[in-house]
């Protein structure tokens, strides 16, 4: 396992009846990052991080935590803690008795307990709400409850399952901010679980897409989104521009390829095997074009089309642009800087922004 791994996870296999819910899934968790699970309903990401905490057994494969071994361990000595979806706070008790459950358990000393438990409280920010009930709290006090109350016991990795989901988008955008903070100044390794490409894009350094069980790419965001593997990664992780293609030449670092009645010479992915007359997917984010009037003189590749629909977006206007039978998502940022396009425009683009994918 590399020095740098703080929670791995081989060949990790979990059945449920003759449902393959998790199927041969790999991968090493950074020491000290915010790692994301990311992919859609019933992927398997759900499961996964309950196989980690201990609350299911795996068919096969091992999860290796800290270096040690901890399928044969129970939840309570792996050193890990769940936030979970809709935060299980006990509504029985004060925030401070929910926040000293775990404690309580471990026969922690009363005087240590309430040290840990008034620490905690400051660092989530519910200083002088100890004493309130669940039912008296916000959604996103509650949330830092159930957070405090992971943290208070001292884990080593704290897993989140998807604690943001039942709040407002404002409030969920603001609390993102807030763990990413915690995340660091606690230098801890999260392991979180979302559906949310913007989330698990904005708060993580490393995330594994996960699709039908299986990892499809595990890497940096940066990576994950420019330069993804697979097609169903490409759609899935940000709006994107995914067009038939073939490859007609291949050279050191490039590859030319043939769309429709356009050639272009693009950069060679790495690692990736190419041959001359394969089918390709070429992946284009919106972002990476320029748009402007047609007659405009533009670099790189050129594409003439005519603005079809568009979409102001606040910060972003999204045009859909016709070139020859396909519509081409187009994103202009500060559309206030001048005024909408509409009827014939051109689009260029930079070679080495446009990625291969085979098909």
């Amino acid at each position: 396992m590399p020095e740098t791994a703080h929670v791995q996870v081989s060949h990790l296999t979990k059945r449920f009846g003759g449902v393959t819910a998790v199927d041969d899934v790999t991968f090493d968790v950074p020491k000290g990052a915010f790692a994301t699970l990311l992919g859609p309903s019933g992927c398997g990401k759900t499961t996964t991080l309950r196989v980690i905490a201990g609350f299911y057994d795996p068919d096969a494969g091992d999860i290796r935590i800290g270096g040690r071994r901890v399928n044969d361990l129970p939840a309570h000595r792996r050193g890990t803690a769940m936030v979970f979806q809709d935060y299980a706070l006990f509504p029985h008790m004060t925030v401070r008795d929910n926040v000293a459950y775990g404690l309580r358990v471990a026969r922690v000393k009363a005087n240590e307990r309430d040290r840990r438990v008034n620490e905690t409280l400051a660092f989530v920010g519910l200083q002088g709400m100890g004493e309130r009930w669940p039912n008296q709290l916000s959604g996103g006090q509650q949330q830092r409850v159930a957070v405090a109350r992971a943290l208070v016991i001292e884990p080593q990795v704290l897993l989140l399952d998807e604690p943001l989901s039942n709040l407002d988008a404002k409030l969920r955008e603001q609390l993102r901010v807030e763990l990413r903070t915690m995340q660091r100044r606690l230098g801890m390794t999260f392991v979180y679980v979302t559906h949310d490409q913007e989330e698990a894009l904005s708060l993580s350094d490393w995330i594994a897409v996960m699709n039908q069980g299986r990892v499809e790419q595990a890497g940096d965001p940066w990576e994950i989104y420019y330069h993804p593997r697979t097609a169903f990664l490409a759609d899935f992780v940000g709006a994107v521009n995914l067009v038939p293609a073939r490859v007609t030449e291949l050279a050191d670092g490039a590859v030319t390829v043939t769309f429709g009645p356009h050639r272009a010479a693009v950069r060679r992915p790495r690692e990736t095997a190419l041959s001359v007359g394969q089918d390709v997917r070429l992946c284009v984010r919106p972002e990476s074009f320029t748009i402007a009037a047609a007659g405009a003189v533009p670099n790189g590749i050129t594409l003439s089309g005519s603005v079809a629909r568009r979409a102001f977006l606040g910060d972003t206007m999204r045009y859909w642009v016709k070139v020859d039978d396909r519509e081409w998502i187009v994103d202009q940022p500060d559309p206030g800087a001048g005024a909408p396009l509409d009827g014939p425009v051109s689009l260029s683009l930079r070679p080495e922004r446009v990625h291969v994918i085979p098909d």
